[in-house]
């Protein structure tokens, strides 16, 4: 069994990105195989190695992962981000499935002709309907769940690291989130992620969009 980690996705952030920031924050190396080619994409599927024709693909364990959830789950799991029993898990994906809904509102963005007359929108259900539940939820303590590191406090982290990116003022009613911001910044594998240089993608461009187009034919 290899214990090699490999990544398959396009150089970009999309649905692979929070997979990234877990596996950084686990101290875990992987290595990474970019998609530029349909022929690509179709051996993939030609080999067996996408259940459901779709990427992102984690190879782990001797196992070929697909579904982002399955795969956050799984990581979570091996590497003690994860709740000690069935309610503190079921909190955590609770969490870890809302911020999947605001980042996947930005991670289609993109991919949309009129996607400037989305952000609004998404400005304002972060603000109304998701940041208030993890402002309240860091109010009387460090981390969302447990008193300690789990994988809903890493993808807290991104998101709310990603909204900034296209509302630099959303979190100024937020102290809580911003706090928790900062203390996130000063964990080791999470500061060394945030550093330039590291496996963590830049916001998409045009290239990015053209090649997962051309890839996916979409």
């Amino acid at each position: 069994m290899s214990s090699k980690v490999v990544l398959t996705y396009f150089n970009g952030r999309g649905k692979m990105e929070s997979i990234r920031w877990l596996l950084a924050t686990a101290g875990v190396e992987f290595e990474e195989v970019f998609l530029t080619t349909r022929e690509q994409y179709l051996k993939l599927l030609s080999d067996g190695a996408l259940m459901f024709q779709q990427v992102p693909l984690v190879e782990i364990d001797g196992m070929k992962l697909i579904q982002t959830k399955a795969i956050l789950n799984y990581i979570a799991e091996k590497y003690n981000l994860h709740g000690k029993d069935p309610e503190e898990r079921v909190r955590i994906n609770m969490y870890v499935e809302g911020l999947m809904d605001v980042m996947d509102m930005i991670i289609v963005l993109p991919f949309q002709p009129d996607a400037q007359s989305k952000l609004a929108n998404i400005q304002t259900k972060a603000k109304e309907r998701y940041l208030p539940v993890f402002e309240k939820a860091l109010s009387s303590c460090d981390y969302l769940v447990g008193g300690r590191l789990t994988c809903a406090d890493v993808l807290l982290m991104e998101c709310s690291l990603m909204l900034e990116e296209k509302f630099p003022d959303v979190l100024v009613d937020f102290p809580k989130i911003k706090a928790f911001q900062k203390r996130m910044g000063k964990h080791p594998t999470i500061e060394k992620f945030l550093q330039p240089g590291s496996q963590r993608k830049p916001q998409p461009d045009d290239c990015y969009c053209k090649t997962a187009r051309k890839v996916l034919a979409f």
